[in-house]
């Protein structure tokens, strides 16, 4: 029985290594990595950039528009003022001289009738009071001896001198030096003191006006034969005419200013500082430079003043001495002493009129700076781009009182209204023997400007210009520098025809 349970537990197979593996074979796992999707990865990794780009072109714009509203709302700045010049006073009339003269020859009778009174009331007190009357000839009696002394004595001196002048041409330098050593030692004479006080004295009115100019330079750059880029500067002359508050304005020619990359400004104490063209006016070449108050120090402020606008319309300036200060010779800094030749030459340019000033200052071909009256006060913008061939050398300037409106435009960055009409004035005369109309005289007309387009030709006489009869050059002028830009002017012209003048409506946009 044993030995059957041993044959039946030999005879059951045996389980392999294998077997027994594959039996738990259901328990083993096998970990793979997750596959990639790239194109999911990369649509994830677009739209992160997008989002983030987008966020941070928000952020920008949102930052562009609250930054000047929260600047304003920590850093209240003040509004500018509005550049205005005061307007000049007509001269004295001939009418009004004669008043006033009848005016002085009428207080002259009230005061010797005056007089004549304080007599009467003299003699009328001496005959009531004979003592009074007694006392008063005593006086009048001892001043008359006295006088009468007094000019004999003076008689006997001068023919004294005069024989000692005679006999001995030294002895009057004698007296003269005995007297002196009376009262105290001879001083001596100095023959050039008088010329030297005379410079003295226009030098402290340069070292006022100083003050207020500056040198703008415009900052090119350029390239050399080697292909380098280089800067390159030029400079002219410039006056400080007004402070809104803001700014501090600067008036200086435009034409050095073209095509500059940055405009540097220089003041009389050595600091330096950036500017911008506010506004130019391309017929006179002038321009208003703006220089931000942030940007210029304490120190500099307290250094600079503003320049004091005069009059260049008074009646006795020729032959008057004034100075001119600027970049006179094409350098800077640079001061001349002279005289007004002349002042009443006229410019006639596109639809304005100024007055040309002659001097005798010696300066080169292209001067720039201003000229100023004993006063200090600038009666003139250099210019010599209308000199004749024969006085390029002599310095000339436009005067200051026709460009005071043209500056305050300029300053308060307003532009110059222009039609491109060249108008003079008729004289009563001319219009009698030709049978002109009265108005003003078109002589000539840009090239492409407004009023030729619209065609307004030379010859034509300008009779009326909005709701204003034209009647000078003036008035046309007038009218024009008070319209606005881009508004539509009506304009009413006489045209010669055949036998008589025809009269033409046109209606221009002013640029």
């Amino acid at each position: 029985m044993r030995k059957n349970k041993e044959m039946n537990e030999d005879s059951k197979p045996q389980n392999s290594p294998a077997e027994s593996a594959n039996d738990f074979e259901f328990l083993q796992e096998k970990i793979k990595e997750r596959p990639i999707n790239k194109k999911r990865l990369l649509k994830r990794t677009i739209i992160t950039a997008s989002m983030a780009v987008l966020f941070g072109l928000l952020a920008c714009l949102s930052f562009l528009l609250l930054e000047p509203v929260l600047n304003n709302w920590l850093y209240p700045e003040e509004e500018p003022e509005i550049v205005t010049f005061p307007q000049e006073q007509n001269e004295m009339l001939p009418e009004d001289m004669l008043t006033e003269g009848t005016t002085a020859s009428q207080e002259g009778s009230e005061e010797s009738s005056s007089h004549s009174s304080e007599e009467s009331q003299i003699s009328e007190s001496g005959t009531d009071d004979p003592e009074s009357k007694t006392s008063v000839e005593e006086e009048e009696g001892a001043r008359e001896s006295s006088t009468v002394e007094e000019s004999a004595d003076e008689q006997a001196e001068h023919l004294n001198e005069q024989d000692l002048a005679v006999d001995d041409p030294n002895a009057t330098d004698a007296a003269a030096g005995s007297l002196a050593g009376n009262v105290g030692e001879t001083v001596p004479i100095e023959p050039l003191k008088p010329y030297q006080t005379q410079y003295e004295e226009l030098y402290k009115i340069y070292s006022k006006v100083q003050t207020s100019m500056v040198t703008v330079t415009a900052v090119h750059s350029d390239v050399d034969w080697f292909n380098n880029t280089y800067q390159s500067e030029g400079t002219t002359a410039g006056v400080i005419i007004a402070n809104n508050n803001r700014e501090l304005l600067i008036l200086s020619r435009k034409s050095t200013l073209d095509g500059a990359e940055t405009i540097r400004i220089s003041f009389c104490n050595g600091s330096d500082a950036s500017a911008v063209i506010k506004q130019y006016d391309q017929n006179t070449d002038l321009a208003v430079l703006a220089v931000d108050l942030k940007y210029i120090g304490i120190d500099t402020m307290d250094s600079v003043t503003v320049a004091s606008l005069g009059s260049s319309i008074s009646s006795g300036m020729t032959g008057t001495p004034i100075i001119a200060v600027g970049n006179l010779f094409g350098y800077k800094d640079t001061v001349c002493y002279g005289m007004v030749t002349s002042k009443n030459n006229i410019i006639t340019m596109a639809d304005s009129e100024y007055k040309l000033m002659t001097t005798d200052i010696y300066a080169g071909t292209s001067p720039s700076g201003i000229l100023v009256n004993m006063s200090g006060e600038v009666i003139g913008i250099i210019d010599n781009s209308h000199n004749h061939d024969d006085t390029r050398n002599l310095l000339s300037a436009v005067g200051i009182t026709e460009l005071k409106g043209l500056i305050s435009k300029l300053s308060n960055g307003e532009h110059i209204p222009y039609l491109g009409i060249y108008a003079q004035d008729i004289s009563a005369q001319t219009r009698t023997e030709l049978g002109i109309p009265q108005g003003a005289y078109i002589v000539d007309i840009d090239m492409d400007s407004p009023a030729m387009l619209k065609g307004i030709q030379k010859g034509d006489i300008l009779v009326k210009v909005g709701s204003r009869d034209i009647k000078s050059a003036a008035d046309y002028m007038n009218v024009l520098r008070n319209s606005q830009v881009e508004s539509s002017i009506d304009i009413v012209v006489q045209r010669a025809s055949v036998n008589d003048y025809m009269e033409m409506h046109f209606v221009i946009q002013v640029e």
